[in-house]
């Protein structure tokens, strides 16, 4: 699902006026008020703190927090929370993700890992039907297809171990856009379009999404009372309404008795969600993967996530080249090979560490790394897929096994990074996976779930090769989720930042991260730059920009192969400045542009 380049921005709720009374008879009546109109923007610099995202009413939710005197994870649960108002293809309560967090009182950094699990009656063969795998449209918009949601659990559990407010104070943002509605936009009715014939499957869904049975115009005002009312509840009773109560009930009978409508002949097959599925929930406090690169500590997100350990093993990998030297075309060559290798390794040894034994050190460390990089010649192309090497048993230039293709995992998600004027720091991916998810809206409350299951592997990508990320009772897919804090040797922030974009969310961090490090692009520029990814394929991913480039013949005539692909991730960052301001920055085009907005702007 891609957005439009020149969608018109996302704008601010509309605000409640008054207006004297006046007699119909003397007047027509008045015109009903629209939402303001900001201004978009995708780089701010200041003081106070920083919030930047896809959005700019979430961003503008994020703000307000802050301005009212929240910290950092106060303003990235506000900031959430209006994303799944503005943005519920992408993100919302019935979802997941993992929060990074960066404590400035004892610069340090903490996680959770709020991703999200199958039923614990779920095994191997949860999407295998009459002895083969189901097809990836079969599965996709069912209730098979829906995990637990980590969503509510990882905001309280952040609030609860690091942030200022309480829950009902920073839903309040997103409760009033919700009710009150958001400017309708180009991208919204793009994805709304994309998305209409499984839409049309679930009345609740078609009710919601296409009023009066048709796409959304732009420039119309979207509300969602129902969403408002969730989060009403959710403020007045806590989570609990989820994991314990009456909100989870009606999640379950959804997923277990999918509302499809008869007349569109869809097979939406029924999940086997339960309320002990629920109440056994628990967003995981876990620690950060760690790597150093060109002297800086690179902090992530830890498996259940393989962004952490990929992003990681691929700058070992690049360590010892100075990127900052090479040629565009060499530094795309070393780009595009140290994530074919991490990719391999990341599909041979990442899954759920509570069902798997993941060697996450090993894969981190920079012997490792070292005896991978040897494998990367400047005038040859490895042959994907490589086979995976040994972390355990490192061998220079050998690989530990048989070679298995990277499996599928869905394109959409969204991040937002949200700084505060005492340092702390926040990078947060979430998700329903999919855009539009399952396609399936609760009843009366205004979220779509989930489609995260699908991230799991339906059978063995090599039947030769052990796969991690096989499905399990109570176990969670593995994700590519990256969100990403970079910081120095005293270990104060440099830099945060992550994206969107499925298993293409690696390779987009990466970029950005040596574009920004090794290559001295300011940091909207390296977010903006033109991307490529390789996942350990026989063709690598390219935007036009450098599709329709010279490097792409000069890459081809060494071997490299490429597919064109409209547009990958969608990043947002905060960066410390050596003055102590703040910098946000998001995408400058890419799903429509991002929203990057401080507190008190000092350019």
């Amino acid at each position: 699902m891609r957005r439009s380049p020149r969608a018109v921005p996302r704008k601010l709720t509309v605000l409640a006026v008054s207006a004297a009374v006046v007699s119909a008879a003397a007047a027509p009546a008045a015109p009903a008020p629209q939402p303001r109109t900001p201004v978009k923007t995708p780089v701010a610099a200041g003081y106070g703190g920083a919030v930047a995202s896809v959005d700019a009413d979430a961003t503008a939710a994020g703000i307000e927090v802050l301005r009212k005197g929240g910290n950092a994870v106060d303003a990235a649960v506000a900031t959430a929370a209006a994303l799944g108002v503005t943005e519920p293809y992408s993100a919302g309560i019935g979802g997941g993700g993992y929060f990074v967090y960066y404590d400035a009182k004892s610069r340090t950094v903490h996680t959770i890992d709020g991703r999200e699990t199958a039923p614990l009656t779920a095994d191997a063969h949860l999407f295998t039907e009459n002895g083969r795998p189901l097809a990836f449209a079969d599965a996709v918009s069912s209730g098979l297809s829906v995990g637990t949601p980590g969503t509510p659990a990882t905001w309280q559990t952040a609030l609860d171990r690091w942030g200022t407010r309480k829950l009902a104070g920073v839903l309040k943002p997103a409760e009033r856009i919700a009710r009150d509605g958001f400017t309708v936009d180009d991208t919204f009715r793009s994805q709304t379009a994309a998305n209409e014939t499984r839409f049309r499957y679930f009345p609740d869904t078609a009710r919601l999404f296409l009023p009066g049975g048709r796409l959304p115009e732009v420039g119309s005002t979207f509300k969602n009372p129902d969403l408002a009312r969730t989060y009403e509840e959710l403020a007045r009773k806590g989570v609990g309404a989820l994991y314990r109560g009456d909100l989870g009930k009606d999640v379950v009978n959804t997923v277990n008795h999918p509302p499809v409508d008869p007349a569109s002949g869809w097979n939406a097959r029924p999940g086997d969600l339960s309320l002990r599925d629920l109440a056994a929930y628990r967003a995981k406090l876990q620690a950060p993967t760690r790597t150093s690169y060109r002297g800086l500590n690179v902090y992530s997100i830890a498996p259940s996530s393989s962004g952490g350990t990929t992003v990681g093993e691929a700058l070992n990998i690049l360590e010892n080249t100075d990127l900052s030297k090479a040629s565009e075309a060499r530094y795309l060559h070393r780009f595009i090979e140290a994530s074919r290798i991490a990719f391999a390794d990341r599909g041979r040894w990442v899954g759920d560490p509570a069902f798997e034994d993941v060697p996450t050190q090993g894969l981190l460390s920079q012997r490792f790394a070292d005896s991978r990089a040897c494998l990367i010649k400047d005038d040859a192309v490895l042959t994907s897929p490589v086979a995976p090497g040994d972390p355990r048993h490192p061998a220079a230039c050998a690989s530990g096994g048989t070679a298995a293709p990277t499996t599928y995992e869905g394109e959409n998600t969204t991040h937002l990074t949200v700084a505060d004027k005492w340092g702390n720091v926040v990078a947060y991916t979430l998700t329903i996976e999919q855009t539009g998810g399952s396609g399936i809206t609760v009843p009366g409350r205004g979220f779509l779930l989930n489609n995260e299951l699908t991230d799991f592997s339906f059978a063995p990508a090599n039947p030769a090769v052990h796969d991690p990320n096989l499905p399990g009772p109570g176990k969670r897919p593995r994700s590519s989720i990256s969100p990403t804090i970079v910081l120095d040797r005293h270990n104060r922030p440099v830099v945060a930042l992550g994206s969107p974009g499925g298993a293409t969310i690696i390779t987009t961090v990466l970029q950005t991260l040596t574009e920004f490090l090794d290559r001295r692009l300011p940091l909207v520029d390296a977010i903006a730059a033109p991307r490529a990814s390789q996942r350990n394929a026989a063709q690598t991913e390219l935007e036009p920009a450098l599709y329709d480039s010279p490097l792409r013949t000069r890459l081809e005539a060494i071997g490299h192969s490429f597919k064109l692909n409209p547009e990958i991730g969608a990043a947002t960052g905060v960066q410390r400045l050596p003055d102590g301001r703040w910098l946000a920055a998001a995408e400058k085009v890419r799903r429509g542009g991002g929203s990057a907005m401080v507190v008190r702007p000092a350019p």
